[in-house]
């Protein structure tokens, strides 16, 4: 049978989501746990996607098999018996035999967090603590400027070869929290996000918040197909994967 699970994890005590020799990741610690529920017999998870060390996830996805039919509410309540505490499975489907948590997917939302105010050691580990003013305004235009189909290999890894560097962002935004005004998010949803994609487009945007560049240069910046236009990356730590759709 294959299963769909929707889990949420606290990425700061752990090296990234992919399973690595000798490393604490998340994968390795949610296939661990599967393993023992199916009499040691080793089970595999396929995420939507990986996220970086100190990267944290609100409804990430990920399918498995499992040799016998479980029950789906006691097959959540076991894997949250025995998972960490730092890591949640929210819900348990049953999904089609040609389904595929990555593959399947049409869209993936991820959040940024940023703090202009007063360093706060308490959330160190879950938002940006920028600590100084930005220009809102400025970043919300540049934001606008990379809704719909770019070539975004100016924000991607250095080293990362692909196909096609050429992704749709359905929806760029700033949300400002009502209940602080030093606090803001920054949300993009999109067909695809490539390594450190977001945590780039947060640094430029950051650059242009500090008035070193103009939003319209990040059209430039698209166009030079060149990650050493686009300038530095921003923490993992204030980045959430917030979602992932499928039809």
């Amino acid at each position: 049978m294959k299963y769909l699970i929707t889990f949420s994890y606290d990425g700061s005590k752990y090296k990234g989501y992919q399973k690595q020799p000798r490393l604490k990741t998340v994968q390795s610690e949610v296939e661990k746990v599967l393993t023992k529920m199916n009499s040691e017999k080793k089970v595999s998870i396929s995420a939507s996607g990986r996220t970086d060390a100190g990267v944290h996830a609100i409804r990430q996805k990920a399918h498995f098999e499992l040799e016998k039919e479980w029950d789906l509410d006691r097959l959540k309540m076991s894997m949250n018996k025995l998972l960490p505490k730092d890591i949640h499975v929210s819900k348990v489907e049953l999904v089609e035999d040609d389904f595929h948590a990555r593959f399947s997917a049409t869209a993936k939302e991820y959040h940024y967090e940023i703090n202009m105010g007063e360093y706060n050691p308490i959330e160190v580990d879950y938002v940006y603590q920028y600590n100084a003013p930005l220009n809102l305004a400025e970043m919300e235009r540049a934001l606008k400027y990379i809704e719909g189909t770019h070539n975004f290999k100016s924000f991607t890894k250095v080293d990362e070869e692909k196909e096609t560097y050429v992704r749709t962002i359905y929806s760029a935004d700033l949300i400002r929290d009502r209940g602080d005004i030093n606090r803001f998010t920054i949300v993009l949803v999109g067909s695809g996000f490539m390594r450190y994609m977001v945590r780039n487009i947060v640094g430029f945007l950051i650059e242009i918040g500090e008035g070193k560049r103009k939003s319209k240069d990040i059209l430039t910046v698209l166009k030079k197909e060149d990650r050493q236009e686009a300038g530095k990356t921003a923490p993992a730590n204030g980045l959430y994967l917030y979602d992932v759709f499928y039809k």
